[in-house]
């Protein structure tokens, strides 16, 4: 399997797991929600989660996303990028978290209070980047 079949196997979906790697290395599984952006996949998070602080150390990771109806997973390794933390209600992460938030859920109520609790909740991207991928698609 190629990292595009991946991707737009996982293009369909909004929810996966992200693995990263504790201080001591051993992994550490969050359940995220998720869109795939520009080749690559896009996660929004704070800046205080575990998860953040482990990819500020080490940003390798496996994007795992699994179908058990069809037995059909994908595992993707990939190298992953921090944004920086929304620190005004128009600056470039918002922006970005608003098409996150478009690409997952599709429109807000209210875009002017999502920019304030964006700021507010020290929002931040995680971009995934593939490297390479396994799995088996039915």
């Amino acid at each position: 399997m190629d990292i595009d079949e991946a991707l737009t196997w996982a293009t369909g979906r909004r929810n996966g797991v992200l693995i990263t790697l504790r201080r001591d290395g051993r992994a550490q599984s969050s359940d995220v929600a998720f869109a795939v952006i520009d080749g690559r996949i896009d996660v929004s998070v704070t800046d205080d989660r575990a998860k953040t602080r482990n990819i500020a150390r080490d940003n390798r990771v496996v994007f795992h996303l699994t179908d058990p109806p069809s037995w059909s997973y994908v595992s993707i390794d990939a190298l992953a990028e921090l944004s920086p933390v929304a620190e005004a209600p128009d600056d470039s992460t918002v922006e970005e978290l608003i098409a996150l938030y478009r690409a997952v859920a599709g429109e807000h109520d209210d875009w002017d209070e999502f920019r304030r609790a964006m700021v507010a909740e020290k929002r931040r991207v995680i971009r995934l980047r593939p490297q390479s991928v396994t799995g088996q698609i039915h």
